[in-house]
């Protein structure tokens, strides 16, 4: 039997990159996923399509985790179509590298909205829809919270906030039987480090050098990850920041 048979997952940001290696994942593992996308509908609806043709159950709903209507009816669609949920992976996020002296504040806000208000507001209206049997709840921060990357200052302080924010509710929820734990992904090849010029640059060498395994990460490395974390595996893990990074930090 598969290690999520029966099993409930939402995916935030799932249509592409790490999310979408998170939701296929979990699908193949033997969850129903619900694929959440802010925008890009044609990527969440190819993972809903890859998911399906490996015998899985997936839906894809839209919704901009920083905005409150839009993760209102996320997790309502959620009962709707499962009436339940056991596994809420937290993965929607932006970056933005930049100088401190051209730090603006609209990047500032976009970053913390999605990346720290979503995942908070994401996290409190999954809450109902956990049984009394508990369940999984996976941040996705980064490594970046703790390397001191110059230009990082505004995206690694939210990673740094997820990371505070998985020990507190892994205290808080505990007694309500649902874990709560960080993944930390260094470098990973996806449309957004590809947009952002950090594949096949200096960048990536400097990382690939740095690495003791040798190379940035792919979404399957993370998604690894996550299935373990999801799973009863995990079941004696929580606030626990795991950094799935190839060794570099």
């Amino acid at each position: 039997m598969s290690k999520l048979q029966g099993k409930v997952a939402v995916v935030t940001g799932a249509s592409k990159g790490i999310g979408a290696g998170i939701a296929r994942a979990l699908g193949a593992a033997g969850a129903a996923v619900v694929v959440n996308y802010a925008s890009d509908k044609s990527g969440a609806e190819k993972a809903v399509s890859d998911i399906k043709a490996k015998g899985g159950k997936a839906i894809a709903v839209q919704g901009d985790v920083s905005k409150t209507d839009d993760v209102e009816r996320l997790f309502g669609e959620t009962k709707k179509a499962f009436g339940k949920l056991d596994v809420l992976v937290n993965n929607a996020g932006v970056f933005k590298f930049a100088p401190i002296d051209q730090a603006e504040e609209a990047d500032y806000r976009r970053h913390f909205d999605i990346n720290v208000w979503g995942t908070i507001q994401a996290t409190r209206e999954a809450l109902p829809l956990f049984g009394p049997e508990g369940g999984s709840i996976i941040n996705i921060s980064s490594v970046v919270s703790r390397m001191g990357i110059p230009g990082s200052a505004i995206y690694a302080g939210t990673k740094g906030a997820v990371d505070t924010i998985t020990q507190v509710l892994a205290s808080e929820l505990g007694p309500r039987k649902i874990r709560v734990n960080s993944i930390n992904p260094g470098m990973v090849e996806s449309e957004g480090t590809h947009a952002a010029g950090f594949i096949g640059g200096d960048f990536q060498k400097d990382i690939e050098a740095k690495a003791p395994l040798g190379r940035i990460g792919q979404p399957e490395d993370i998604a690894k990850v996550a299935v373990f974390l999801a799973s009863d595996e995990a079941g004696w893990l929580t606030g626990e920041r795991i950094s799935a990074s190839g060794g570099h930090r």
